[in-house]
């Protein structure tokens, strides 16, 4: 199951929220890849369009066993065309909470992950804001 919540700024900010259910392929919709691996999952992030910070190989983030919650930090500049003639861009910035079979239903808001991977950055370039895992 994936909860896809958009606040974006044209808008105000106001929350459009999407659940979509189905089997690990909704996830590579959305840039995972979750493979399975006995009982344990691993999550990678796949090669996506970011004009910054360039990704152009799968990225693994982390295993989980079962029972086990991960969250994955990042955020990205985009252009809002492949053409270099045009220079609008749009950021993105993501917090994915990812479980591993069930999870109370508040764990993902106030509860602590078992691994975390933050991959956030200064969009502009520059030394790394942030970059932690565990």
């Amino acid at each position: 199951m994936v909860h896809d919540v958009l606040a974006d700024e044209a808008d105000n900010y106001s929350h459009r929220t999407e659940v979509l259910t189905g089997d690990v392929s909704i996830a590579r919709d959305l840039g995972l890849w979750l493979a399975v691996e006995g009982s344990a999952v691993t999550v990678e992030r796949l090669p996506g369009r970011a004009a910054f910070p360039r990704a152009g190989v799968s990225t693994r983030l982390f295993t989980l066993a079962y029972g086990q919650v991960g969250r994955y930090e990042a955020n990205f500049r985009l252009r809002f065309t492949d053409c270099a003639c045009d220079p609008s861009w749009y950021f993105e910035d993501w917090v994915v909470h990812v479980s591993n079979g069930d999870a109370a239903g508040d764990r993902f808001l106030r509860g602590e992950p078992d691994r975390v991977v933050d991959h956030r950055v200064h969009l502009y370039g520059g030394r790394s804001a942030r970059r932690r895992s565990h």
